[in-house]
């Protein structure tokens, strides 16, 4: 079964650095069979007072891979990057 990373990036502070982290992120995500769904495009609230900033949806073959590719050696670097330069919430949730 599919799983499901998503991520709302709150406040990303600094741009440049981002910028850096995203090809690193990619090429990690691509390594444990990822693909981006969503990649901060146009996020409209439509109910409730929750008010997101930048989603990112990344979909992996199985929650394992998932749960790989976030504690691997491979990612590591990058998401030391976005933990210094950005605040977000992530959560993983299978597929049906």
């Amino acid at each position: 079964m599919a799983a499901l990373l998503i991520v709302d990036v709150q406040e990303i502070r600094d741009a440049e650095k981002y910028e850096i982290y995203k090809p690193m992120a990619a090429e990690a995500i691509a390594a444990f069979g990822g693909k981006y769904l969503v990649r901060g495009g146009e996020c409209e609230q439509l109910e409730g007072d929750y008010v997101p900033n930048r989603f990112v949806v990344l979909e992996f073959p199985s929650m394992e891979r998932l749960k790989e590719f976030h504690a691997s050696d491979k990612y590591a670097p990058a998401f030391a990057i976005r933990k210094e330069i950005a605040t977000s919430n992530a959560f993983a949730v299978e597929t049906l």
